[in-house]
């Protein structure tokens, strides 16, 4: 993978936390962010890189290519990542899960024709959401601090080991042909961030310090997906631990 696509991708693993993360934001009183000064300033430089070269290309790309055309190649990528969320699902104990996703996958491998249609969605199956950073919540590892990493942008320690066992699950990496391997990666990074041009907005209108915005997004976020939108209150301490 050439440097250029790495920190584009990476940065685009921030861009989509940030953008899909809770609606509300958190009082710094409490969080667990010993390193604000040096996350403030990784924040600021992974936001450059956002500006400089994901958003505009994710801006061409939008103007190009047909919405039928980009929502194939979305699902396609969302169809490659079955594979992360059903081995997930396994570590996890969540056996009927696992069952409905790899039937999902299947569906959408075949009759969807690579995944390109969405077969499965329209057929009732719920499309799941599980990663190595959940299942180390889930076996009880605490989140540990906030930490932006460079290029993969908001994490926290837990996450950051999760990010370990995705790539070693994403069927792209193992890819002979860098070529082809590469252009994967570049298409799913601006795939996805043209998916996210029409809600950027959110940030400009909901946050008056938007490092915080974001901080309180992802830690709430990553809490609800642990225990699957059902955080239980004595245990919410995500902004302790």
């Amino acid at each position: 993978m050439s440097k250029l696509t790495m920190l584009i991708r990476i940065n685009m693993l921030a861009i989509a936390l940030i953008m899909s993360g809770c609606a509300t934001t958190q009082h710094s009183e409490g969080v667990n962010d010993p390193l604000e000064g040096y996350n403030r300033a990784m924040y600021k430089f992974n936001d450059l890189l956002d500006r400089a070269i994901t958003k505009p290309a994710a801006k061409g790309y939008d103007a190009i290519v047909p919405d039928p055309i980009s929502k194939g190649i979305s699902n396609f990528f969302s169809n490659l990542n079955e594979i992360t969320v059903i081995l997930n699902d396994l570590l996890q104990l969540k056996f009927g899960q696992a069952f409905h996703d790899t039937g999902r996958f299947v569906l959408n491998s075949t009759v969807g024709v690579a995944g390109l249609f969405d077969v499965a969605g329209y057929s009732g199956y719920e499309k799941h959401d599980e990663d190595f950073g959940q299942t180390l919540g889930v076996w009880g590892v605490k989140p540990g601090p906030y930490f932006v990493l460079p290029f993969f942008g908001p994490r926290n320690i837990r996450d950051t080991f999760g990010l370990i066992g995705d790539a070693f699950t994403d069927p792209v990496n193992y890819l002979d042909d860098p070529a082809t391997r590469n252009g994967l990666y570049a298409l799913r990074i601006i795939d996805n961030r043209a998916n996210l041009l029409s809600v950027e907005k959110v940030l400009d209108e909901a946050a008056i310090d938007e490092y915080s915005y974001v901080r309180g997004a992802y830690l709430q976020r990553r809490q609800n997906l642990v225990y699957d939108g059902n955080p239980p209150e004595e245990d919410f301490d995500v902004f302790s631990d």
